[in-house]
């Protein structure tokens, strides 16, 4: 059903894997030294606003007691830092696969020129880390094919009646009659008109929507991603990583290049 395009022989319905970048033609610039992280010291707490905070997080809790909030004494404070180190890879990826749709008039393409290889098609990448599919039709590689789920019939046999545009009756199975006098649902004759396929027989082809034909070409998948890695140090505080999402804290520091050390 599909061709052959140089470039693209390891294309197969179904997706292909992904395809690596070329070696970039010039050498990749080693990671420049990043800005001086700010001067930081941790905030005194009073104990005022130690017990409020305690408060506040008790009143949070549904089965927590209170009597330790309104009768505890605090005997002793000590500040804790804790360090989050949060990396953010945006990887780009490739993959493509032979694919097809209704043929629509569209025109063939298929060797009319060279095709361009998978990492040389432009592709519209959105804002950095962020999360986005783009699917592209990779040019010079269209081709129109009879419908093969068809065979270029644009219909298919209805399958809940099996082609004959009516089911049995389904108050008097099929029979005409139900307790000895004639069904009124069916007037008798035994059978119901199939919905499905409006008494038809057959339905549109659900592959070719009616046309007929097929445009295969390959399709090219590109996956750009945000990979989000957090390392926690200093875990003095009693903090795990999990709970660290919902804190808010003070950035000191960000580097954002093409590659960081």
């Amino acid at each position: 059903m599909f061709g052959n395009v140089p470039g693209y022989e390891g294309t197969v319905a179904g997706g292909g894997g992904y395809l690596p970048p070329p070696m970039p033609l010039e050498p990749i610039a080693p990671p420049q030294p990043g800005l001086e992280p700010a001067e930081w010291s941790i905030p005194s707490v009073s104990e005022d606003v130690a017990r409020e905070a305690f408060k506040s997080f008790v009143s949070s809790q549904c089965c927590y007691s209170k009597g330790p909030v309104n009768d505890g004494v605090i005997t002793g404070m000590e500040p804790f830092n804790t360090y989050r180190y949060r990396l953010e890879t945006f990887t780009e990826f490739r993959s493509t696969e032979w694919a097809h749709k209704p043929h629509e008039g569209e025109p063939a393409d298929f060797y009319t020129q060279t095709a361009p290889r998978p990492w040389e098609i432009q592709a519209n990448p959105p804002s950095l880390f962020t999360n986005h599919t783009e699917e592209i039709r990779v040019p010079y590689t269209s081709s129109i094919k009879e419908c093969h789920t068809c065979r270029a019939t644009g219909a298919m046999l209805c399958e809940e009646c099996s082609g004959n545009g009516f089911k049995p009756c389904w108050v008097c199975h099929g029979s005409g009659s139900k307790n000895d006098e004639n069904c009124s649902h069916c007037d008798a004759t035994g059978r119901d008109r199939c919905t499905d396929c409006d008494s038809q027989g057959r339905k549109e082809c659900e592959t070719c929507k009616g046309k007929r034909q097929l445009l295969t070409y390959i399709g090219l998948k590109v996956e750009w991603k945000n990979n989000v890695e957090d390392h926690v140090v200093q875990q003095n505080s009693g903090l795990s990583s999990d709970d660290l999402h919902s804190v808010t804290g003070k950035e000191l520091f960000k580097n954002n290049q093409y590659l960081v050390d």
